[in-house]
Order: structure tokens, then sequence, then C-alpha cells
């Protein structure tokens, strides 16, 4: 990886030092990869192995795709996409400004969750040139440093992201998109700073706290987080080893690029408008060059260990999050169909738009990206 010459610039609220940066992954450690991709030991299935988005059969095909896969023209597309990087706070803040020709187009702020990096993003991305849209790194993902000290929680993710967009970018005002564990800071940056969010987009709508939902009386609230619940025992397993273990689990996964791209292709086909029982099935909606790339970016920078924060801090168990006032749309993604319109209109005081999505999942951004973009266009345009 290189960065170019800094170049200060001065913004609105600060003077902040943004570094353009340029990716490029040394030779001897793409050699390295390949020969550790030809020397995988992989496994047959279990026999009775529970269900899961992985089977011996597509793990192989992907990684014999991914040892004579063309990095450097996958490389150059990410580069085509112009890239920054910010100091904020102790963090190092990665992300890309793709500006519209428009200098009086709307900001969107977009933000990823786990596991996926904001290159899975950058499709949806380029279907808005109309706006100025930000894809941001967090910290600890991807390109940007974790934080130095103290625990990534949901209000410091929400606090660096509002500074990217308003202290070092300038923007007075934007509209607000997060998937996953950002779904809550996006939530949080719309209740805490709604002097500066125009909208909020979500497609993974507001959760209740588990001491909010054991307080829930209205029986499809209720059953919405009951099977929720239920699906967690057997679904919810790699959260509690990234909470309990972290560090365990990453030796293995920051030292085999197999068993890497093994823990995250799993669940981007777990979690995604996939059917179940066939993971190959995934690259309908996200390719295969797709999959590797998140692998890829994950294994260059050696940041599996520090995407578990989340999941330790407490970021993954968050603290009550007061409602919004901000106009929102709320798009329901297939992974949650059933989530109760009675829940996100509690939340989300000032619905513009609630519907759901026919096809897409967690990873909407990526999986749906022409319709995502259809939906900000139409929410946002139907706010001047």
């Amino acid at each position: 990886m290189s960065e170019a010459t800094p170049s200060v610039v001065t913004m609105t609220a600060t003077i902040a030092e943004i570094r353009p940066f340029d990716l490029h992954v040394a030779d001897e450690v793409l050699d390295d990869l390949r020969t550790r991709l030809e020397r995988t030991r992989l496994l047959d299935d279990s026999p009775r192995k529970p269900a899961s988005g992985m089977s011996a059969a597509y793990l192989r095909e992907l990684v014999d795709t991914w040892i004579d896969w063309d990095w450097r023209a996958r490389e150059a597309w990410l580069n085509a996409h112009p890239q920054f990087i910010a100091r904020i706070g102790d963090a190092d803040v990665h992300f890309a400004h793709l500006r519209s020709g428009r200098a009086d187009a709307p900001a969107l702020l977009v933000m990823h969750g786990w596991p996926h990096t904001f290159a899975l993003q950058l499709d949806f991305a380029d279907r808005l040139p109309d706006f100025h849209v930000v894809v941001a790194s967090l910290p600890g993902f991807a390109f940007s440093s974790p934080y130095a000290d103290g625990p990534m929680s949901e209000t410091r993710m929400a606090a660096t992201m509002h500074a990217l967009m308003t202290d070092v970018l300038g923007y007075e005002r934007f509209v607000t998109y997060g998937e996953d564990v950002t779904a809550n800071v996006s939530d949080l940056i719309a209740a805490r700073y709604p002097e500066q969010v125009a909208g909020i987009v979500a497609t993974h709508a507001h959760f209740p706290t588990g001491d909010e939902r054991e307080a829930l009386t209205d029986a499809a609230e209720r059953a919405f987080f009951d099977d929720l619940g239920a699906r967690q025992g057997p679904d919810g397993a790699y959260g509690h080893v990234q909470g309990t273990r972290p560090d365990t689990l990453a030796v293995g996964l920051n030292d085999s690029p197999a068993a890497l791209l093994a823990w995250i292709a799993e669940k981007l086909v777990e979690w995604s408008d996939t059917p179940s029982g066939d993971p190959a099935a995934v690259e309908r909606r996200i390719s295969r060059e797709r999959i590797l790339t998140e692998a890829m970016i994950y294994w260059v920078t050696q940041s599996i260990g520090s995407s578990f924060r989340p999941y330790y801090d407490g970021a993954d168990e968050p603290d009550p999050i007061p409602p919004t006032s901000v106009p929102a749309a709320v798009v329901i993604q297939r992974h949650e169909a059933e989530y109760p319109e009675t829940l996100a209109r509690r939340h989300y005081l000032d619905v513009r738009v609630f519907d759901r999505l026919d096809e897409g999942g967690h990873f909407a951004a990526g999986e749906v990206p022409d319709e995502l973009a259809a939906r900000v266009r139409e929410f946002v345009n139907s706010l001047s």
C-alpha cells in the first residue's frame, strides 16, 4: 500500500490533513499468498454436519480461483475510486470519496459492517453520480487503523463518522446509511446530530436493546424477536467466539488465507438473499470476484483481528438509542423480512417511506445496488 504526498485542506470546522490513498500490494505479498493457497490442506465435509453457508466443494472452487486470480486488475478497479485517509482523533480513517459533477449535489455517507468492507459497497456508490458519496472504512477495518486507545463503541464510531462528514469534508448536511453494526451507528448519527442529517435510509431498521425487547407487548414484535432468538443459537456461534476469544480465532484466520476465506464467505452466503443448500448461489448476488476482493483486503491489511473489536467492546450489545426525528426511508432487507412496521415508526418519528425489498439481504448495497440506488435517489429528491 502507498500513500501520495499529504495535502492540507481547510475545512469548515477544523483544519484536517487528508492524504490521498493508492493501493498497491507488494509482489512478495502476492507470491506468499499464492504459495499458502497452493499448500492448503482442505478437508471434506463432516458427516451429518449442521447446515451452513459453506461446503468443502465450494471452498475448493474459491481457493482454486484465488490462486490464479488477476488481483492487479481488481486493484486497478479499486484505485479508480478516489480514496483518502484522514486523522480523526486517534485513528487514521480510510474512505472513498466519489464527488458528483454537481457542486450542489446531496451528500451521502455509506457505512459497512462485518464481515464486509467498503469495497462491497462501491458498486452501489458508482450508481449515484448525482450524489457526493463517502464510503467509509470503520476504524480497524481495511485501511483504517484501529482506535489507539479505548473501546470501539457505537457512540464513538458515530462521532468519528460525523466528524468525517462535517469537520473533515465540510458537508453541512448529509444523508446517512449503514449496514450491520453501522445500522445502529447510522441511527445514532441521525439522533445525535439532526442539524446536520438531512435524512436516514435504513435497510437494517432499528433493533431495541435486550431489555427493551423484554418489555414489548405487541404480538408481532415479540414473535419477530422470538424467531430471531431461536435462530441465534445455531447461527450465532461466530459472534460468541469473536466476542470471547477474538485473538485465538484471529491467529488461524490471519495465517491461513483459506480459513479466512471460508470464515468470511460463509457469512456472505448465509446472510445474503441466497437460498440454502447451494453456497455457490451467492454469486447471483455477490460475484466471486467481489467475494475474493473482500478476503484479499482482510488478508493484505491483516485486519481480521481488529475487525472483531465491536463484538467484545460492546458495539454488538448496544445501549439504548433515542428515537430520531429526521426524515427516514425504511426499506427492509430480506434477511429481516418480517421486521414489524410498528417498531420502525416508534423509532423513526418522520417515516416518509416504509417498504420491503423483494430481493436483497443483509448486504443490500452490495446485493441489489441498482434497486437501492433508485430508492435512495427517490427519497432524497422528495426532501428538496
